[in-house]
Order: structure tokens, then C-alpha cells, then sequence
């Protein structure tokens, strides 16, 4: 799944930590979000969509 993950949190200003710190989860896991390695449980993605105040559809994307 491609995502918007890296940008939205760079247009924030956040270290990986600090994202990680926001939605209770490691610094780890907002890694391997951002990398594709991990995609996130549904309600984790709902809380990075609200973290972002966005629609989940606008950040992540299932490709092909």
C-alpha cells in the first residue's frame, strides 16, 4: 500500500518520535508505515487520518 505518511509528517514539522509519541505506537512502526514495510491496522490508520485531520483515502492508497 503507498501511502502520504513521510510527507504529511515532514509538512508538520515531526520527527519520526514525535508522530510515534502523538498516535501511542513506536518510533518503529511510523518507520516501517513510511517505508511500506508495515501497513497499519485499521483503527491505527484512522488515527493518523484524524493526527493529519484527513480523509484515510487522502493518505493512504492501495496501488495496484
Amino acid at each position: 500500500m503507498n501511502n502520504h505518511v513521510r510527507e504529511l509528517r515532514g509538512d508538520q514539522g515531526w520527527s519520526q518520535a514525535e508522530m510515534a509519541e502523538r498516535l501511542d505506537v513506536s518510533r518503529q512502526t511510523v518507520n516501517a508505515i513510511e517505508t511500506g514495510k508495515y501497513d497499519p491496522s485499521l483503527p491505527l490508520a484512522f488515527k493518523i487520518a484524524a493526527l493529519f485531520g484527513r480523509p484515510i483515502e487522502s493518505i493512504f492508497d492501495p496501488g495496484e
